[in-house]
């Protein structure tokens, strides 16, 4: 089943919020730290993907994950919550590890914060990403608030449709706090094709991984079953030796 917010006129759930199980990696040798640029950490370094994703840390890293996430998701928040310094502090900085995010839309008010993260400056988007799973309740507080507002909202032409959305949830004053103006939302969710392409990233996980549960992740190209928890998914990057 595809995501089609751009014609649907109502909010869409695709996905559950959570993961699968399945087999645990076998121990492997330790990996030797990659170093990074000159006057940087691999934290500092962030590249737009040809997958539509945004990567974090060396694009080069021997152990690349992608992890597929709903801003809508408690278990993506959670796992955002728990994993963010250590695996920074102790994976990504090693040069040994890559996160990538790709956005699994699974609904209208998920859709209308992943389109502002995305038109964020490069450099912002990990931050503002980490900030916006933090402030998750203030999101779901101003949709549950209006819900009438957002179902007339899905009405509107595309152009209109998400901008509206913002202001009859809030998110402008949501962003307004995290440094993004009223200019740049509006610029943001007024252009169709920023929605398209999170449709176009949600509809190729579902159809390329059968994808089905958020948070979900790839490491080195295979989804990986049993880590939707930083607990689970840490014991893998340690048994492939980021150690």
């Amino acid at each position: 089943m595809k995501i089609t917010l751009l014609s649907s006129l109502a909010a869409l759930a695709l996905a559950g919020c959570g993961g699968s199980s399945g087999d645990q990696s076998k121990e492997q040798a330790q990996i030797a730290n990659v170093a990074a640029p000159a006057g940087k950490t691999w934290s500092d370094v962030v590249t737009p993907t040809e997958a539509g994703g945004m990567l974090l840390g060396n694009p080069d890293a021997p152990i690349k994950v992608v992890e597929f996430a709903s801003i809508t998701c408690s278990h993506c928040a959670d796992f955002s919550a728990k994993s963010s310094q250590e695996l920074k502090k102790d994976y990504i900085n090693s040069g040994r590890v890559s996160l990538e995010m790709r956005h699994f839309v699974r609904d209208p008010l998920d859709a209308t914060a992943a389109a502002v993260l995305r038109c964020a400056p490069t450099e912002r988007y990990f931050p503002l990403l980490e900030s916006t799973f933090a402030g998750q309740a203030d999101l779901f507080a101003g949709a549950q608030a209006n819900p009438q507002a957002g179902e007339a909202a899905m009405q509107l032409a595309p152009d209109k449709r998400f901008t509206t959305l913002a202001t009859s949830w809030k998110l402008d004053e949501f962003f307004k706090a995290r440094g993004i103006t009223a200019d740049q939302l509006n610029t943001c969710l007024s252009n169709v094709d920023n929605i398209s392409k999170l449709e176009k990233v949600t509809n190729a996980a579902t159809e390329e991984y059968k994808i089905s549960g958020t948070p979900s992740f790839l490491i080195n190209g295979r989804l990986a079953e049993n880590t939707a928890s930083w607990e689970l998914l840490r014991d893998r990057l340690r048994n492939m030796g980021a150690r």
